[in-house]
């Protein structure tokens, strides 16, 4: 078998393809296919599966008990899914992990992925790697969601992916709709705060992304402070 997702796969950096196509040949897994919309693991599910993404993409989602659905995460071929659960001391999945495409991968179960774990510590190393950054995302995305306001998490969200890139200019993830879902408000109020913000100077929107005008400004959003006036900016010079 072809394992070129295996170039995208952190868990297996540093290892030589034709020396990892052996270790995968001889570790107990089998290679699952999914449908659009099919459901890979359920929430409050048993967690028993670790699984590495092949081919598609694969979609996290929250839901509460109100009937909102909160998108917590997106991932793509050579990303793992399903890992702190499995070793988790609840053993449950914390959110519906759904196919957003057709999907291939490759599910282990835990005693397997342990097994593999045991046959080079470079694939171990990189998996607590994996699960020390997955937890450290988490807290990203639990400030994200302390913000209240709409503006606010709008410029959270942009000065954070700004903070990663070390570019003014970030991409929107996918599309507006899909953007307002992992900000977990509407669209329409999503669009609405990005106008205003546009009208400031603050940003300038774009087909596919937002190009970050005024870096002082979007800061003194996530703090909710007033705009700095001409005259204020005055006194300060």
């Amino acid at each position: 078998m072809d394992y070129p997702f295996i170039k995208n796969c952190s868990l297996f950096a540093g290892i030589p393809a034709d020396e990892l196509r052996k270790i995968l040949e001889s570790a107990a897994q089998h290679v699952q296919y999914y449908e659009k919309g099919e459901t890979v693991f359920h929430f409050m599910e048993p967690a028993s599966r670790i699984g590495i993404i092949m081919e598609g993409k694969i979609r996290s989602v929250k839901p509460f008990p109100n009937g909102s659905l909160v998108d917590v995460a997106s991932r793509l071929p050579g990303d793992m899914i399903g890992p702190a659960a499995v070793f988790s001391a609840n053993r449950q999945y914390p959110c519906d992990v759904v196919a957003d495409e057709p999907s291939t991968i490759m599910m282990f179960q835990k005693e397997d992925i342990l097994a593999l774990l045991q046959t080079d510590v470079r694939i171990l190393e990189n998996f607590t790697r994996e699960l020390a950054t997955a937890a450290y995302m988490l807290q990203e995305r639990l400030e994200l969601l302390s913000y209240h306001g709409i503006a606010q998490k709008a410029a959270f969200y942009l000065m954070l992916q700004k903070r990663k890139s070390g570019r003014d200019t970030v991409q929107i993830p996918r599309s507006i709709s899909n953007w307002a879902l992992v900000l977990d408000v509407s669209r329409p109020s999503l669009h609405r705060e990005l106008k205003k913000m546009e009208a400031a100077g603050i940003i300038r929107c774009n087909a596919h992304s937002i190009s970050i005008l005024d870096e002082d400004s979007l800061n003194r959003i996530i703090l909710h402070l007033p705009p700095e006036s001409a005259e204020t900016s005055r006194q300060t010079l």
